[in-house]
């Protein structure tokens, strides 16, 4: 049940118009509202009536939430529309956090950064005065140019993004898929066009007509979609990287007929996590906060060695199986021993389908493999590609079901011979 705010009702008669635009919050927070549901909500709360907040808080509830995950979404704009008397100073605070003077001493639940943003599309830069306090603070909020600034995004470095420009990157991600070719299994499935001969089938056929063969039947091989097995370092280095990526893979993990049969993601830093059950949750605020509970090593140290040593020994053989592609996202700066690293890389590489390292090292142009740990590491991957910006993980969709891909693998084993 949704904390109960001592908010008082505002005392504007156009209730109907102030319904509407708290449903237009409302989708555009994620929740799947049309005008059937306004209308319906217009009328049970006529019906209802509106002199006990808790009674308006649950009618609402009942017109507008049909998921459980959307629960915490609808209670966070509730309590800003409905409403507290700062309720702008708040949200500004979150999406500006580098202002002073108007921020929460907590940190923001999840669902509530998302409300802000519904809340605040679209708002005039003419915000209402307030108390005088000495200091002028100037807001602006300026949605123009989104074309431009969306491709601006693309190539632009997620290390060098605001947390304006990260809250964009995070909602292009969300519409990005990560799409995959199905594989062709060993068993075979009846089909009049295929290639190989069912023997089987031809001899129950011919049984049945006294021995007699008169069709001979055949099949083709049946398809299958591969696991995705993501492997992503969390260390000090890659805290940034891996933050916006973890929200990527989060939306590949609920997309539905994206391909993929299984999605298992891990975290690494100084020890192995699995998050894949985390990742299911709808709401992405949740999922990852419960990501980052489960993970207690956030930038921290680097043991690629000892934690690659600890999937292959405790998770490979669970999810390795179905042909799976495995995505490892790090810089590979490892500070344990090369040999080791490049042993358990070698198994690895053995147990996936394709092994697909991305690092955001890559990004400068004159990057080496100098690191010992990323000399290690680089001959035992199919493909090198950079991880750094949304530009690289729409070339990775593009190239993830191409077998001869090897990104930037050839140019830097050559660097490394020489």
């Amino acid at each position: 049940m949704a904390e109960q705010l001592h908010l008082d009702i505002p005392d504007d008669p156009k209730l109907a118009q102030n319904i509407t635009h708290f449903a237009r919050a409302l989708r555009k927070a994620g929740l799947p509202i049309g005008t059937g549901r306004v209308v319906d909500a217009i009328r049970a709360v006529q019906a209802a009536g509106f002199s006990q907040k808790q009674d308006f808080y649950w009618t609402l509830h009942a017109c507008f939430v049909s998921r459980p995950e959307h629960r915490t979404v609808f209670a966070q704009v509730f309590r800003m529309y409905w409403r507290d008397p700062r309720y702008m100073e708040h949200m500004m605070a979150m999406m500006l956090p580098a202002i002073r003077g108007v921020q929460e001493d907590r940190k923001a639940d999840a669902g509530e950064k998302r409300a802000a943003e519904a809340l605040l599309d679209g708002v005039e830069r003419d915000q209402p005065e307030t108390e005088d306090t000495g200091e002028e603070t100037e807001l602006e909020i300026d949605a123009s140019q989104t074309a431009s600034t969306e491709e601006r995004l693309r190539s632009l470095d997620f290390e060098q993004m605001s947390t304006a420009e990260i809250a964009q990157a995070k909602r292009i991600l969300a519409r990005m898929t990560l799409p995959v070719k199905p594989i062709e299994s060993r068993r075979g499935q009846a089909s009049h066009v295929g290639q190989r001969i069912d023997r089987a089938r031809t001899l129950r056929a011919a049984m049945r007509q006294g021995g007699e063969l008169h069709e001979i039947a055949r099949q083709k091989p049946r398809t299958r979609w591969p696991n995705l097995v993501v492997l992503c370092d969390i260390s000090g280095s890659m805290s940034r990287y891996s933050r916006i990526i973890l929200h990527f893979l989060h939306s590949i993990s609920n997309a539905k007929g994206a391909g993929w049969a299984k999605v298992h993601a891990f975290t690494f830093g100084t020890r192995l996590t699995n998050i894949t059950r985390h990742l299911h949750q709808r709401d992405v605020d949740a999922a990852l906060a419960a990501a980052g509970a489960e993970a207690q090593d956030w930038e921290g140290g680097t043991r690629i060695g000892e934690c690659l040593h600890a999937f292959n020994r405790d998770w490979s053989r669970r999810v390795m199986g179905q042909g799976a592609v495995v995505l490892l996202i790090s810089d590979g700066l490892d500070r344990g021993e090369p040999q080791a690293l490049g042993k358990e890389m070698e198994r690895l590489h053995l147990s996936a389908r394709r092994l697909i390292w991305l690092n955001p090292l890559l990004r400068w142009d004159g990057f080496a493999p100098k690191a010992q740990g990323v000399a290690a590491m680089l001959p035992h991957v199919d493909s090198f590609r950079a991880g750094h910006s949304i530009a690289s993980l729409e070339e990775l969709a593009e190239v993830i079901s191409k077998p001869d891909d090897m990104g930037e693998k050839a140019r830097l084993m050559t660097a490394l011979s020489s």
